[in-house]
């Protein structure tokens, strides 16, 4: 049974596959107008952008293009949302094949600039004088995480959103649990807190992640909790994968626990479990203060350890920032990328947004925002630590064969936890294009 399951897991990653060949062969012949990049390299002039749809950022975005506009009449910026559709990547992957993406877009995937980048739809930003510098200056060491396995920049590392545990108070006073020292550091001291918020039938369930198939799901249930207990380490290192070894069993059996004794939901759930006190817990970044404020009455840990040491290390939940193939005026494109990531402009996107810019000093650089906004400190302060998730080719097909594994043994209980990380392991070996 374990090799059927495996072989139709491997059958949906050749599909996959396959389907990243054919969209190389149509970007190749697709393309109705293309660009001269020796030209474009020095070439200035009116750049378009695409944006997140969150309300937030849309304004934040509006006020950085009038911004520019004001100043350099010649270089005219015009800025929109990330037009709908299924995804953003895939109207990002749609527009790089039909050649009608924007110059720079401000919702890029880490995950998915490896297939970006694999049919030719990402521009390298280290051929820009002093970018590189400019890169590593801003981010500090958490840059070389976004760096391509050509050790090239295709990204620009922008703002992270560090996961964390939200849980709910008055659900937790409800249970008998104290609200203001919950006891959620271990994976022990988690797990009786839960048992004790479902038998008390103060929630349904303690905690309630998406039981969804989609690739990205791991990012916010067993990922945060990996980097945390592992010290900071990646899904892959030296092209291998990292999780069958003691921290990822223990993480995937922690999380097994939950399930196992229904103190996490895994059925499909329309609307937010956390919001609607349908579960008591979530595991989110600092957007969720805004969308909380006023619903929740909430407070936040970090994600547990096995011990209860808290650990510096989460998933960092990041979006960055990438030119694409297609812009012809590049030289503008990159000003106006480090107009909008400059130290002013960050500072105006953390306290329009929420979110935490990519720089290992933001606590001290914005000092006087995290002293008026107290509730966000607790973020910002992991986001030196945060882990992004491998830049490697094949890194959609990678997750997705994770979650395979994860689903049907950590969610629903059909193949023993060792035996899955192990296959999956082993699976994701094969999938990793060796350097």
């Amino acid at each position: 049974m374990m090799h059927r399951r495996t072989a139709k897991s491997l059958s949906r990653v050749r599909t996959a596959a396959a389907l990243a060949v054919a969209l190389l062969a149509l970007a190749a012949c697709s393309i109705v107008d293309p660009v001269n990049a020796d030209r474009a390299r020095t070439s200035r002039g009116p750049i378009e952008v695409w944006y997140s749809n969150n309300e937030q950022e849309v304004a934040w975005a509006k006020q950085v293009v009038a911004s520019w506009n004001r100043t350099h009449p010649g270089q005219h910026v015009t800025g929109q949302q990330v037009p709908t559709g299924k995804s953003s990547e895939a109207v990002i992957q749609a527009g790089i094949i039909a050649g009608t993406e924007p110059c720079l877009i401000y919702n890029t995937s880490p995950a998915s600039v490896p297939e970006f980048q694999a049919i030719g739809g990402l521009v390298p930003l280290d051929q820009f004088p002093g970018a590189r510098q400019y890169i590593e200056s801003r981010s500090g060491a958490q840059a070389q995480q976004y760096r391509s396995p050509d050790g090239r920049y295709y990204q620009l590392p922008w703002k992270s959103n560090p996961v964390m545990i939200f849980y709910n108070k008055k659900i937790f006073a409800k249970a008998g649990l104290d609200p203001d020292h919950p006891d959620l550091a271990s994976y022990s001291g988690f797990l009786a807190t839960a048992r004790k918020i479902v038998s008390s039938r103060a929630a349904r369930y303690a905690i309630y992640p998406n039981a969804s198939n989609d690739f990205f799901q791991p990012w916010y249930d067993f990922y945060p909790m990996y980097a945390a207990q592992s010290g900071g380490t990646q899904l892959l290192k030296d092209d291998k994968a990292t999780f069958d070894d003691a921290a990822g069993r223990g993480v995937a059996e922690f999380w097994r626990a939950l399930y196992s004794q229904r103190l996490a939901g895994d059925e499909t759930y329309s609307g937010d479990p956390f919001a609607d006190g349908v579960s008591a817990m979530a595991t989110v970044g600092p957007w969720a203060i805004g969308s909380y404020k006023g619903k929740v009455d909430w407070g936040v840990v970090r994600v547990p350890t096995r011990s209860g040491t808290p650990s510096a290390h989460t998933f960092s939940d990041a979006k960055n920032v990438a030119m694409y193939a297609s812009c012809k005026n590049r030289a503008t494109a990159w000003d106006f990328l480090k107009y909008s990531t400059s130290s002013q402009q960050d500072g105006t996107f953390l306290d329009v947004t929420g979110q935490i810019p990519l720089r290992p000093d933001v606590t001290t650089r914005y000092a006087a925002y995290f002293a008026k906004n107290p509730a966000y400190r607790s973020f910002a302060a992991l986001g030196p630590g945060v882990i992004e998730v491998p830049n490697v080719p094949n890194s959609v097909q990678i997750w997705q064969r994770f979650r395979d594994g994860w689903s049907r043994s950590v969610i629903f209980g059909k193949v023993a936890v060792p035996r899955s990380l192990t296959d999956t392991a082993h699976d994701i070996d094969g999938l990793v294009v060796k350097k």
